[in-house]
Parts: structure tokens; C-alpha cells; sequence
């Protein structure tokens, strides 16, 4: 995945950033879906390429629960994180179990499940209150 990983950050549109990122969903169907950063003037345009990733799968017919395993790298020696705009994502859209890969291009890995790249979620349930007297 490494190599796959690698080839992709030459696709990131980031001029503004020079910070280049790649990412693959994994479906449960062994199906993978890539993305990249795509940076804008209007910074709010821009989008990650978690995002991107996850959103081309979804695209492409795959529902919530249908993914696997998502793969994140950064274009530098730090192993990135996503952002809390993709772990809110992740969240909906991945089990708590699923596994989140973070690499470097130098191979190195921090292997997360969502819950613990998300220990707080914010979901559906979230959206339904009570009012409490």
C-alpha cells in the first residue's frame, strides 16, 4: 500500500500548502478507493484526500459500514493525522473497529481503530434530545 500511497501524493493539487496527502478507502469487498488533497484560493473549498477518498466510494454506490480500513499519508517524514473535519467522517461512516493507517513515504505506520482516532463521536444520536425539566 506503501508504493500506492506514494504514487498518489504526486496527484495532490496543494500550492498554497506544499502539503501534500494521499489516502485509499478499502472496502469490505476488497474494492479500494484513492484520493488526494485539493487545496483552493477560498481555503473552505478545499478538501482532504481522506475525504476525498471516502466520498469517491460513496459515490460509487458503497454505504455506510461498507468500509474496512483507510490508509492516510503525509509527504513528509511526521506521521499525519486527519483532520477533525475527516474524523468526523470517518466516524459516520466506518465501524468503531475499523483500522485507520497513518504513514509516512519512509514506511513508517501508526495503526489506529476509529474509536481511538474518534473516542468521542459526534453521531445521530446526537441529534435527538429531550428536554429535561
Amino acid at each position: 500500500m506503501k508504493e500506492k500511497l506514494v504514487s498518489l501524493l504526486e496527484n495532490s493539487y496543494s500550492p498554497y500548502s506544499k502539503f501534500r496527502v494521499s489516502a485509499i478507502a478499502v472496502m469490505n469487498d476488497g474494492m479500494e478507493f484513492s484520493g488526494v488533497n485539493v487545496e483552493n484560493a477560498s481555503y473552505g473549498a478545499s478538501i482532504c484526500a481522506e475525504r476525498s477518498a471516502i466520498l469517491s466510494a460513496i459515490s460509487n454506490g458503497y454505504k455506510k459500514h461498507d468500509f474496512k480500513e483507510l490508509y492516510v499519508m503525509c509527504d513528509n517524514d511526521k506521521i499525519g493525522m486527519p483532520c477533525f473535519i475527516c474524523r468526523q467522517v470517518i466516524s459516520e461512516l466506518f465501524d468503531e473497529n475499523a483500522k485507520v493507517i497513518c504513514m509516512n513515504p519512509n514506511g513508517d505506520a501508526l495503526v489506529l481503530k476509529v474509536s481511538d482516532l474518534c473516542p468521542f463521536p459526534f453521531g445521530e444520536d446526537d441529534l435527538k434530545w429531550k428536554l429535561v425539566l
